[in-house]
């Protein structure tokens, strides 16, 4: 078994759809960033690729790659999962907050955990996802950005 731990944050702006957990929100504003700027789903890709340590998201999806540009992450989440698959591992399960002054979340997580597990291959029990506030402190508190921390077990394959 391995354990990994994964962290994004991305800027709040007009013009843009927020995504996380893979479905659009409804919210006046989206993320800022080179994909979809799925925080979650993010956060989610690195604490993987850290668990069997290939690198991180910038590495295998990197930002100056117009191939990347607009990307879904929950397409890139299924690569993750496929390169996981290659080397032997599967997910056995993650731990994921998002962090988030507004919008309220709580309507949208169970639809972002089926979302998340349909992409890794594995049943929505193994996919936790929850939100929290910072009691209007920080970045987040104050409503600039996004964050989300994910923390997943992998188990090899067989063993």
């Amino acid at each position: 078994m391995r354990i990994g731990h994964g962290y994004d944050v991305h800027r709040l702006t007009e013009g843009r759809k927020l995504i996380l957990g893979g479905i659009e929100i409804p919210y006046e504003k989206g993320l800022l960033g080179h994909s979809d700027a799925d925080v979650l789903v993010l956060a989610l890709m690195d604490a993987m690729l850290g668990a069997v340590a290939l690198g991180d998201i910038g590495k295998l999806f990197p930002d100056n790659d117009d191939a990347f540009l607009g990307a879904d992450s929950i397409e890139l989440l299924k690569t993750v999962t496929g390169l996981l698959r290659e080397k032997g591992y599967v997910l056995s399960n993650a731990d994921c907050t998002v962090i988030a002054q507004r919008p309220k979340l709580a309507p949208f997580i169970d639809e972002m955990r089926k979302k998340i597990s349909e992409a890794a291959g594995v049943d929505v029990g193994q996919v936790s996802v929850k939100a929290t506030t910072e009691e209007r402190l920080g970045f987040t508190g104050e409503g600039l950005g996004i964050a989300a921390h994910a923390v997943v077990l992998i188990e090899e394959v067989g063993k």
